[in-house]
Parts: structure tokens; C-alpha cells; sequence
């Protein structure tokens, strides 16, 4: 009954919220059309001197433009509120304006008596001076602002979305985070173009405000005059002051939801509001307060001039500067060292350390990246490219040893295979690396170099010029990012090498946990767990994934007892996982713009190759030369299409061009007819010893 009950108040409220909008924009367009008492004037008025104020305090609290990103609207509802309230005003003025200055209601009197003292002529001046700041100042600069952030955000657009795929590909996060992220992007773009129109609407809104003043001041007069037989000083008096008061109780709001509008586009993104930037940022040098508190003095002292004032104010700023220079500093305290062994042990079995198969070796200023206390999250990004890895390739690779080296380089890192060195890198902790994709021309301030992972140009930039980095076309990572790609794309490579028996025992171990009969029928009763290796191997080695680890043990399962040669048996597992092959080089397509050889180049290949039985040594050295040549052109006329590197070859020919051309052309990979599915098409788009 209570849910019942709770469930219907929850959604009486979400219809009273639904419901607000229209309503308010039902009462706008009532204000224009029915006359409004002047009781109601007020509340009207009073409820959009509140709103205003609202939306000054929520642009101060907010911490980024998007975390108010309904503004825009809210915008243009209250300058349509303002000018029906315009509207509403002006009907009741002209009508009852002539039975004194209370004839709309108590607040109009309020702003035309004690706000301008009953003067209308300072009124005027005042009215006119508002509009002027509102106009001029804030609206315009507002504006500007938004035009230019909305044409930033999107020149920004590429290299922020590359950014976002770069750290999804590395694992770094998920495609619900990168989801989110992406529509942070064009939320934030579209927000700025938003904001840049609904500024128009402020700036129309003076204008309307000018010339609803004078009709106001003159349409009075001729009533007051013509229909009311006032004299010309009683008529003034009256709808001058009226429509003075209603004048500025319009714009004194638009002043201030203008000024809101200022700041939640002119701010720059922070974990701090803007009350908190401003004092942590204005007032947290003491050498700036007390250079201020000496010029103030030293103008106190001067004859005629406020002394008072100068004095006061330089006191205040001195007392500041001295208590900020009293602040503790924080001193870190040092590493204990650890004490010296004296006496000299035995040496033991304990003593060999085993050689770890995946290692990260970090300078000593790298070792905050790794470190929790001092908020480092390469660890945690490790782990997740543990986990990319093992749902893209399809086994779970050993745990990353991370220690530091002294003997690097402060910023440099070692990427370490089986206790060998096979990637190297620079980091710069606090520091971002921009990278150039290829069609950045616009050069940046900062060290250069290449990006340690796939060798691209980049420059390493300071924090504050990363915004404009983005804007220019580059991709931007900071130094975790750095090395956990190059980590990533180290274990993407040497995927085979990662395999040891330990991680294929493991990953039957977890196969056969949903298919225990047909593991126990494979291993070791139809083939050695080395076999198996080889296969799994021999696969990753050309990049083919292992996700589909059924449909490989069960080819391997039914030849395995007649065909025990590992090469034979992964050309076999190769055939059966040929759609998952062709789909990972050709995605979402059924079209295969391929490579292939030339007729009579194919045959001389085949003729040599079974007269070896398989060995490469009855090619001709000049024919391997040309081979070569042609692949390495066939491979950039590929890359000019945005084409897949892909040779198709008769299956005789696959595995030994697949081993002769990776050492050479590493982009190419080699694919024979019979791992073609029946449903694809093959388009040629080069011969190799031929033309296309």
C-alpha cells in the first residue's frame, strides 16, 4: 500500500515537473493578450527579480558550462517573460496611469520613486546607462565568447573523438565511458552554438526595452492629455515615472541574467566554482597583497586624497599579505632508508629470481604514475588492458611486473619480454603528448619527439596548452596514457610469445570447465598440450584472434589423430575460423578488395614449391627481389585507397609468402581461397607481377 502510494506521489511530481514549462509559457502568452491587475504585476515582477537572481547563483556554483546546459532556454524564457511583463505593464499604465503612481502596482512605484527618488530625468539617465552596460558590455562580450567557443569546440571536435578512441583501443576505458564522453563533446558544442543565438535575444530585449520606454513616455502623454484632461507637467509626472519604474524593473533582471550568461561561457573548466578560483587565485600571493598594501599607502599619504579610505583598505591588504606568509608549508618527509646488511649470508636457491615474462621498468620521476599514494592510475590502467586483451585476443596474459630502475634515464621507461628489452620510451609526468595523425601542420611550443608506440611525430606540451593542441587536429594523451598504449600495443604484437604452456593449460583449464568431454578428448589423448601451443601460436603470430576456442579444438579434436604437424594443423583451424579471419580484416563488408599474384608468377611459385616440398630455396634470389619490390608498392597503393594490406594466394602459397613477406612488408597479411567464405566477393585492386 505504502509503495503504492509513493509510486503515485513520484509520479505526480514528474507530471507537475513536465507540466511547469508549458505552463509558464501558457501565462507568457496570456500576459500578452489579458489585461493583468496590478496585484498580480507584482507577484509577476517579484517572481522574475527571483529568477534572475537564481540563475546568478546556480552560473556561480557551477563547475562547467554543460553542468547548465538547459541556459540557453532558460534564457529565452525570461526575456520573453520580461517582455510580456513589458506588455502587461505598458496596458495597465496607459489605462489607469492617470489616477497617480501606484496605478501598476507597488513595485513599478517602488523602482520610479525610491530607486530614481521621484526625479524622471534621472530616471531617464539611469534607464539609459543600464541598457548601455547591458547592450554594449556584457551582452556583446557574452556573445562573442560563445561564438568563439562554439568554432574552437568544433575545430577541437577530431582531436578530442581520436583522443577518446585512443584511450578506448588502450583499454583505459569502456564504451560506456567513451560513450559518455563522446556526447560530453557535441553537448559541449552545441551549448556553445546555443548560447551564441540565445545572446541575440538579450541584445533584441534592449533594444524592445528603448523603445517600449519611449512609446510608454509619449502614448502617456496623449492619454493623459487628450482623454484625462491632465495638464502637461501632471501627465509627465505620472507616465514618465510609471514607465521609468516599469522600465527598470525589466532591465535590472536582464542585467543580471546577462552577467549570468557572461560567466558560465567566460569561465574555464575547474574542480572549484567560480567564488573559489577567483579568491584562491586573486588573493593567494602575499607578495601581491603586499605590493598593493604599499601603493595604497603611499597614496594615503598624499595631501586632498581620502586618506581614510586608502589607509583602511591598505591596512586590510597588508594584515592579509602577513598572514599568508605565516601560512606552514608542507614538508614532505624523507624515504626511510633501508639498513645495511653487515654481515654477509649464504647464498641460496632463494637467491635466483625468476625472469618475469611481461616487465615495466620507470626512472625515479615516473614512479608517481605507479604509485596509489600519490594518486597514480597506470596500475589500474594496467588492468584494464589486461582485460581488453584478454576479451579481444582471447587468453589472459601474465600479470605486468612493475619496478623502478635507477639506472634509467629520470623520465624513461623499458618494456621488458622474458627479461628482454623490446620497447623504450620518454615520459613527462604532468605533462601531455600530442600527436600528430597526419594532417596537423600548425606547430607547437614544447620537446619533440615521436610517439613510442607506432612511431607518429609529437611534441610533449605543458597542461594548459592541451585545449589548443585539440583545437589544432592533434590527439592529446597524458604520460599514462603514453605508456599504456605502448604497453598495449607491445602485448598486441608479441601476442604468440605471451602463450607459454602455463597460459594454454589455463585456457583449457577454463574451456573445459563448459565442455570438460571435449577437452579430455583432445588433451592428451589425440594430441600433446605442445601441439596445441604451437597452433594458438602460430595463429597469433598473423594476428588471428583465438576467441573461438570450441570451433579450433574441435577441428583439432577431428584431425588431430591422423594429421599431427602443427603448420598442417593450423592451415586446417585457419579454414574453419575463415569467416572470423575475413571479417577482422574486412569489417562490415562483403566485398574483398584484395591483393593477388600475377598467373604466371603464381604458377613459377607453385612449380618451386613443389619441387622443394615446401621450402623457399628453389625461388630465384632476382624473382624474391622483384616479389618484394612489388609488394611494398602494392602495400602504399593499398594504404592511398584506406585499404586492407591483404594478399590472397592458393593455399599451397599461403604459409610460406605469409612467413616470407611478414619479415619484410610487416602491414601485409596473406589469406588463401579456401578461408574465404562462399558469401564474400573478391575484387583484385593490384597484381603482384602484373597490373590490375
Amino acid at each position: 500500500m505504502n509503495d503504492t502510494f509513493n509510486l503515485r506521489l513520484l509520479l505526480g511530481n514528474a507530471g507537475l515537473r513536465a507540466m511547469a514549462v508549458p505552463m509558464l509559457i501558457i501565462m507568457i502568452l496570456t500576459m500578452m493578450i489579458l489585461p493583468v491587475p496590478p496585484f498580480l504585476l507584482d507577484l509577476l515582477f517579484t517572481f522574475n527579480i527571483a529568477l534572475s537572481i537564481i540563475v546568478l547563483l546556480v552560473s556561480l556554483y557551477t563547475l562547467k558550462p554543460l553542468d547548465f546546459a538547459v541556459f540557453p532556454t532558460v534564457l529565452l524564457m525570461t526575456t520573453l517573460l520580461r517582455l510580456s511583463l513589458n506588455v502587461a505593464s505598458t496596458r495597465v499604465v496607459l489605462l489607469h496611469g492617470h489616477t497617480g503612481p501606484d496605478a501598476a502596482g507597488k513595485v513599478i512605484e517602488a523602482f520610479g520613486q525610491f530607486l530614481v527618488g521621484g526625479n524622471y530625468a534621472v530616471g531617464l539617465v539611469v534607464f539609459f546607462i543600464l541598457v548601455v552596460i547591458n547592450f554594449v558590455v556584457i551582452t556583446k562580450g557574452a556573445g562573442r565568447i560563445a561564438e568563439v567557443g562554439a568554432r574552437f569546440t568544433l575545430d577541437a571536435m577530431p582531436g578530442k573523438q581520436m583522443a577518446i578512441d585512443a584511450d578506448l583501443n588502450a583499454g583505459l576505458i569502456g564504451e560506456a565511458d567513451a560513450r559518455r564522453r563522446r556526447s560530453e563533446i557535441s553537448q559541449e558544442a552545441e551549448f556553445y552554438g546555443a548560447m551564441d543565438g540565445a545572446s541575440k535575444f538579450v541584445r533584441g530585449d534592449a533594444v524592445a526595452g528603448i523603445i517600449i520606454l519611449m512609446v510608454n513616455i509619449i502614448g502617456g502623454l496623449v492619454v493623459g492629455m487628450l482623454q484625462h484632461d491632465l495638464d502637461i507637467a501632471t501627465a509627465a509626472k505620472f507616465y514618465t515615472l510609471l514607465t521609468i519604474g516599469d522600465g527598470l524593473v525589466a532591465q535590472i533582471p536582464a542585467l543580471v541574467i546577462s552577467t549570468a550568461a557572461g560567466i558560465v561561457v567566460s569561465r574555464v573548466g575547474s574542480d572549484q566554482n567560480i567564488g573559489e578560483q577567483l579568491v584562491g587565485q586573486l588573493f593567494n600571493k602575499s607578495q601581491v597583497l603586499m605590493i598593493t598594501a604599499a601603493i595604497l599607502g603611499i597614496m594615503g599619504l598624499i595631501p586632498g586624497m581620502p586618506n581614510f579610505a586608502f589607509l583602511l583598505l591598505a591596512s586590510l591588504l597588508a594584515f592579509g599579505g602577513y598572514k599568508l606568509t605565516k601560512r606552514p608549508v608542507v614538508v614532505e618527509a624523507p624515504t626511510p632508508q633501508q639498513p645495511v646488511v653487515s654481515a654477509s649470508t649464504e647464498a641460496t636457491w632463494d637467491d635466483v629470481v625468476a625472469v618475469d615474462t611481461l616487465g615495466l621498468e620507470v626512472g625515479y620521476r615516473l614512479i608517481p604514475l605507479v604509485d596509489k599514494a600519490q594518486d597514480g592510475d597506470l596500475l589500474k590502467r594496467i588492468k584494464g588492458l589486461r582485460k581488453k586483451f584478454a576479451s579481444d585476443i582471447g587468453f589472459l596474459a601474465p600479470a605486468v611486473h612493475i619496478r623502478d630502475n635507477l639506472e634509467l634515464r629520470p623520465n624513461a621507461y623499458v618494456i621488458t619480454l622474458k627479461g628482454v628489452q623490446i620497447g623504450r620510451g620518454e615520459a613527462f609526468a604532468g605533462m601531455h603528448l600530442a600527436i600528430n595523425p597526419g594532417h596537423v601542420n600548425n606547430a607547437l611550443p614544447g620537446t619533440v619527439t615521436r610517439d613510442p608506440a607506432f612511431g607518429l611525430p609529437a611534441v610533449w606540451v605543458e597542461q594548459d596548452m592541451r585545449e589548443q593542441a585539440q583545437t589544432f587536429g592533434y590527439t592529446v594523451v597524458d604520460a599514462g596514457t603514453v605508456i599504456a598504449t605502448h604497453i598495449n600495443h607491445v602485448m598486441q604484437s608479441h601476442a604468440s610469445e605471451l602463450l607459454g604452456r602455463q597460459e594454454t593449460q589455463q585456457l583449457l583449464d577454463h574451456i573445459g570447465r563448459e565442455t570438460p568431454k571435449l577437452i579430455e578428448e583432445l588433451v592428451p589423448k589425440v594430441l600433446p598440450l605442445a601441439t596445441v601451443q604451437k597452433v594458438l601460436q602460430r595463429l597469433l603470430e598473423e594476428n588471428v584472434h583465438i576467441r573461438d576456442m570450441r570451433t579450433i579444438i574441435e577441428v583439432l579434436a577431428e584431425h588431430g589423430a591422423r594429421v599431427q604437424d602443427a603448420g598442417e594443423l593450423t592451415a586446417l583451424v585457419r579454414v574453419a575460423l575463415g569467416r572470423a579471419i575475413v571479417q577482422q580484416l574486412f569489417p562490415a563488408t562483403n566485398e574483398l578488395q584484395v591483393m593477388a599474384l600475377e598467373p604466371g608468377l603464381e604458377r613459377i611459385l607453385l612449380q618451386a614449391v613443389q619441387a622443394k616440398s615446401g621450402d623457399a630455396s628453389g625461388i630465384e634470389p632476382g624473382l624474391v627481389d622483384t616479389l618484394l619490390r612489388e609488394a611494398s608498392a602494392a602495400v602504399q597503393q593499398q594504404e592511398r585507397l584506406g585499404l586492407p594490406s591483404v594478399l590472397l594466394v592458393p593455399a599451397e602459397l599461403r604459409v610460406l609468402l605469409a612467413r616470407f613477406l611478414r619479415r619484410a612488408v610487416s602491414q601485409i597479411k596473406v589469406i588463401a581461397h579456401s578461408e574465404v567464405p562462399d558469401t564474400s566477393t573478391i575484387k583484385v585492386t593490384a597484381l603482384l607481377g602484373g597490373k590490375a
